[in-house]
Formats: C-alpha cells, structure tokens, sequence
C-alpha cells in the first residue's frame, strides 16, 4: 500500500470532522478510495461487555473503529417496520429511542420483545428485490441478512464475498414474526394474527437498480419489517461515540488504534486481570483489508497468548491465513476454539434439506485445514433426523470422517421442531418423505424436542460409535491427532470441545471486587 506521504493531517482532525483524542494523523489511500483512516494512539483496547449481555465471552479487543467491508444491512424506505404498541412505522421515518420489536432466543426458543433504535442511518446502493411465495416484496442491500428457519442467510451470494456465511436460494423459508411468541406484546400479537398461515417460501431474489437505502441498530440486533427478522449492523451505533455518524462515517471514517498491541499486553500485566476470555470480531472485523498495512494482530495474538489470556477470532477476512503461525504459537498456551456444524454426508439428502449451505465435503476440508493448523475445532452433528440420518451405519460413517478430518470434539443433536422450523419441516416431509410423517407426528406430538425416549435411545446408539472413533473424551488419537471430549445427545444444548475456549476452571481468589476500568 502506498501509505507514505499519504496523510492529510497531523495535527488535527480533518475540516468539518470532530476532534479524535490521542490522534496522530488521518490517511487517505489510493488503495481504499473513499476511506480516511484516523491513527489514533489509544488509552485502552480491552472492552468489558455489559452486564446482561447473552454473549458467552466478557471481554472484546477491537483495533479498529469502523469498516472498510461497508457492508450494507438495509432495506428500502418505504418497508413497513413493527413499533412495541402493534404499528408500523416506514423504515425512514424512524428515529433515535423509538420502541420497534426485535427478538431474543433463549433455551433454544425465540420469542419477540421490545427494543430501542440505537442509531439511524442511510446510504445509495444497489439493491435487491426478495419475493416470496405469500406475495410479500422486501428491497435490500446485497448484504443484507434475513432470519430462516435454518438460520441467519444473506439475501445474496455476492453479500457475503469473503464471508463463510451462505446465502438465500429458491425454497428457502424464512421465519414470519407471526410464528413467534410475543409475551407482554399484547397488540403486536393482535396483528400479527393477521398473518398466520403466510408462507414465507423465497421464490426469487432479483436486482433492482439503485436506492437509497436506510438501516437501524437496536438493542437487540435486529428488528421486524414486513413480518420478517431482519438483522442489523450492531455494530455501527459505536461510532457516535466518537461524534461520527453511523451510517457513511461507519465506513468511511476508520479510527485505527496504532499502539493496540502495547497498550493490551500493558492491561493484562495488571494484577486485577483474571484472564477470562477475549473474543475478537464481535464489534468490527480485525482482518478488514487495512490490516495488511498496520499488522496489529500479530501483536494483539502474542499479547493474549503470553498473558494466559484464552481467545477466539471471528472475521470474513482471509487475512487470517496470514497470522496462522502466531494463533497456532498462541493456543500452545491458551484455548482457542472454532466450530463447525455437519449434520450428514449423503449429498442428494444435503442439496434437498440443506440448499444453498457449503457441501458435507467442504466442511469437513475446513475441518482438516483448521485441525492440520494444530487448531481445535468442535463440530456439531446437528440435526440428526429420525428416520433420516440416525442408523448406526450412518453416522459410524459420519463419525469415522469428522474423526479422520482432526475434530476435538462432537455434539450429537436430535432435531429441534420450534415454531417456524415445525411448519418448514413438515412441508418438506411431505413432499420428499411423506412416509415419514406419521412417526415425525408420534415423535414430536409434545412439542419442539423430540420424545425423551427416542434421546435416551440416540446417545445409548452414539456412546461406542464415539468411543471407537476416539471422540468420547478418552484421549484417543487419530491420525497423530487427539480426540475430544464430546456433548451426548442427552444434553441437547451443549458445546462441543473446541467450538469455545475452553476457560481453566482455576479462579484467582485474591481478585478484588471491582474489575479494571477500560474506558
């Protein structure tokens, strides 16, 4: 990159922007046309999440304020969003503080709850149309994401370019908010009513020129529009603390935090540090493109990892490659983990219950790549479908491939029916296994899980297929590799080793109560 010579100023900020504490200089690059990058010399790095949070992980690094991925979650002006009394509201008429609805999953359910706008911003893209089968018309940015019954998709291939994300193809079901409980929302329930029966199923995803287009962050990360989940960039709102906007500004005005690496190794020698898990990612990307110019990762990984400090990394860029020696170097001291979800390995059984997800055979590469790095990685086998994908024979074959791939771990988890996922399941029961439908009936007849009996039946089946494979938590090895402990089917929510740091259990008693001030 040819960043010498580059700057704009060094001794303030830029006309019209507001004064940056610690601020070095701003840059501009032919590189990222567009983008100002604020160097900034920063007091603290290590973010203590608030209290309350759902987030399995305390404490966040963020080097970066802003992204130059300018990923647009968005919808048109126009959309219909849901306000906490029951109405609607356009989507660039909403403002700062006003009560929309969102949702939250607790125990594995999802319900709908009140929320507040955090920010409002807006912008011109190009966008696209998603239709669906009920005759609902929804206009988006390319990177926008949509709730599915089968999880979190975005709307098209192109919007998740670098990502490991997946997105939407004909046939998909999305989640209609009508299908979700909504306690305490007394006329948000009213009319929804309206809408039972609709069906959500993705007919096309289309373009549809260029728009300006607006989008929100909430309390809880996403919101409701023309009955639909949408997500949002949480993220963004944190730029109005430094008096930028959330919406250009976000992907425009990039504060860079230069001494990052020192000023994290300087916290955590404090003797009220208790090494509790750090996660990277959850707020901006650490492996935007600009940190191929200012490398601070390496020495953010070093820091955690000589400090006992367990970590994880969540990004969509490839630079991570680039860093594998140093994450491998530091999970020689400290957990870190990574997750994979395969459920089945037919691939005519994959492409027709799982369309548009990467194929058994690619993830069980990434498995390889990630375990070949002398990295842990936890894989869920999920959903194990009765009738389905739940013989011995299946899944001694799956289990001997993820043990062969290097896993640390495995979750065996029987299909979960919630609302939402029942109705989707059962339309594609019976139009591709309609002899299955009476015994899904029997096996589901008390609600989202499935009968104790068929459970305690599944881990008494799965218990030896794991111990052969060295997957049981008994230290065997594959392949020079070890096998880890896993989750039984009994324990339908569990995470298997390696998808999270797994903390030490070793508590530091001499902790005093308040915690350090990272503000």
């Amino acid at each position: 990159m040819r960043w010498a010579g580059q700057q704009v100023t060094d001794d303030g900020a830029l006309p019209g922007m507001p004064a940056l504490k610690g601020l070095v200089r701003s840059v501009r690059t032919p590189e990222f046309q567009g983008v100002t990058f604020h160097e900034v010399r920063a007091r603290s790095v290590l973010n203590k999440v608030p209290g309350g949070s759902p987030m399995p992980f305390s404490w966040t690094v963020n080097p970066y304020r802003g992204c130059s991925h300018a990923c647009t979650y968005c919808v048109i002006g126009s959309t219909p969003v849901l306000r906490a009394d029951g109405g609607t509201v356009p989507m660039e008429r909403l403002r700062v503080g006003d009560a929309v609805v969102g949702s939250v999953a607790e125990a594995g359910l999802r319900r709908l709850v009140r929320t507040e706008v955090t920010a409002h911003w807006s912008r011109t893209v190009d966008v696209v149309r998603m239709r669906l089968a009920d005759g609902t018309e929804v206009v988006t940015g390319p990177e926008h994401r949509v709730l599915t019954t089968v999880g979190w998709r975005h709307v098209v291939r192109e919007g998740c370019a670098g990502d490991d994300g997946v997105w939407l193809v004909p046939g998909d079901v999305l989640v209609g908010a009508e299908t979700l409980a909504a306690p305490g929302l007394a006329g948000v329930r009213d009319v929804l009513a309206d809408s039972r029966g609709a069906d959500r199923t993705v007919v096309a995803v289309e373009p549809a020129g260029r728009e300006v287009v607006y989008d929100v962050s909430t309390g809880t990360g996403d919101y409701v529009a023309a009955g639909l989940i949408h997500h949002n960039c949480f993220a963004r709102n944190t730029h109005t603390y430094l008096d930028l906007d959330a919406g250009e500004d976000f992907d425009r005005q990039v504060v860079v935090k230069l001494n990052a690496p020192e000023v994290l190794a300087r916290e955590l020698r404090s003797s009220r540090w208790t090494r509790e898990h750090v996660a990277m990612g959850t707020n901006t990307d650490p492996y935007q493109r600009a940190e191929g110019r200012y490398r601070l990762m390496p020495g953010i990984i070093r820091a955690l990892g000589r400090s006992g400090t367990p970590l994880s990394i969540l990004t969509k860029g490839t630079l991570l490659a680039r860093d594998l020696p140093e994450i491998v170097a530091a999970g020689r001291d400290v957990p870190v983990g990574v997750g994979v979800s395969l459920a089945l390995l037919d691939p005519e059984l994959h492409r027709s219950v799982e369309p548009g997800t990467p194929t058994p055979r690619a993830r069980l590469d990434l498995i390889r790549r990630i375990a070949d790095a002398g990295l842990p990685v936890g894989v869920f086998v999920a959903p194990v479908l009765p009738g389905l994908t739940d013989s011995d024979a299946a899944l001694d074959a799956l289990l001997a491939e993820i043990a062969a791939a290097g896993a640390a771990g495995v979750s065996v988890l029987a299909l979960h029916l919630r609302p939402g996922t029942r109705e989707w399941f059962h339309g594609w029961l019976a139009r591709e296994r309609p002899e299955q439908l009476e015994r899904y009936a029997e096996l589901y007849r008390r609600g989202a899980y499935v009968q104790k009996a068929y459970r305690e039946d599944l881990a008494a089946r799965v218990a030896p297929l794991l111990r052969r494979h060295g997957l049981d938590g008994g230290g065997h090895h594959m392949g020079g590799r070890a096998g880890g402990r896993s989750t039984a089917p009994e324990n339908p929510e569990g995470w298997p080793e390696g998808a999270m740091p797994q903390v030490p259990e070793r508590v530091v008693t001499e902790t005093p109560p308040e915690q350090l001030s990272l503000l």
